[in-house]
């Protein structure tokens, strides 16, 4: 019984890489397109990765770009090192930046999810606000 699991795992590995493989060619949203693969490839210099897992690059003209550990999303670069994407920053973030105890983790943004920020009396949020009803001035 063992072997049979061991070929299943096989198989379902193999099958994970091809749907993996296709979902790189045919969609943008997938971690990086094939024309940025071959980009990344030639003219890429891995500059870092982030805490995330992100990986960035640069090239020798300049360029600078973002290969996203999992789904592409935007609010998932953290601020240091979108200071350095954005050419605001030409040094490349350190790994242990020393940060400021009010300073939070970053977190990508949530909107849209179960997580997402509600404050009390909006539509959305669990808790309601007792509101006094309009009284009119009279004059």
């Amino acid at each position: 019984m063992c072997g049979f699991k061991k070929i299943f795992k096989k198989n379902n590995e193999s099958k994970n890489f091809v749907i993996n493989f296709f979902k790189q060619i045919f969609t943008w949203w997938n971690r990086q397109t094939i024309g940025t693969l071959i980009y990344t490839l030639f003219k890429g210099k891995l500059a870092g990765v982030d805490e995330f897992g992100n990986k960035y690059y640069s090239s020798s003209k300049g360029k600078r770009w973002v290969v996203y550990h999992d789904t592409v999303e935007s609010s998932k670069i953290p601020p240091e090192w979108h200071l350095w994407i954005h050419f605001l920053k030409n040094n490349i973030p350190e790994k242990n930046m020393q940060k400021f105890e009010w300073q939070k983790k970053h977190k990508e943004n949530l909107t849209g999810t179960k997580d997402a920020y509600k404050p009390e009396g909006s539509l959305s949020s669990e808790t309601k606000k007792n509101l006094k009803k309009y009284e009119i001035w009279n004059k």
